[in-house]
């Protein structure tokens, strides 16, 4: 299954990129694609627990993803 990963200013810099479409086996779970991303060049830099929402609702590392969801991975933001 294919799912997109959406990427958010410093994480969308360590990978160069903003989105990552991921092929993943059927009954995959967020953990999975996070690993996914993670062997990419620049994603050892991810932290081990991001903010993750799936499908624009914040999800946990444990969740099933589906065919064509959508994955945000959130960095942590501040304001002033």
């Amino acid at each position: 299954m294919t799912i997109t990963a959406l990427l958010f200013a410093s994480y969308a810099d360590l990978l160069q990129r903003e989105r990552v479409d991921l092929t993943l086996p059927v009954g995959s779970t967020v953990r999975d694609a996070l690993a996914q991303l993670r062997a990419l060049p620049g994603g050892s830099q991810l932290p081990p627990s991001p903010l993750v929402a799936v499908n624009l609702e914040y999800s946990r590392a444990d969740a099933v993803l589906t065919m064509g969801d959508e994955l945000a991975v959130i960095p942590p933001v501040a304001g002033g």
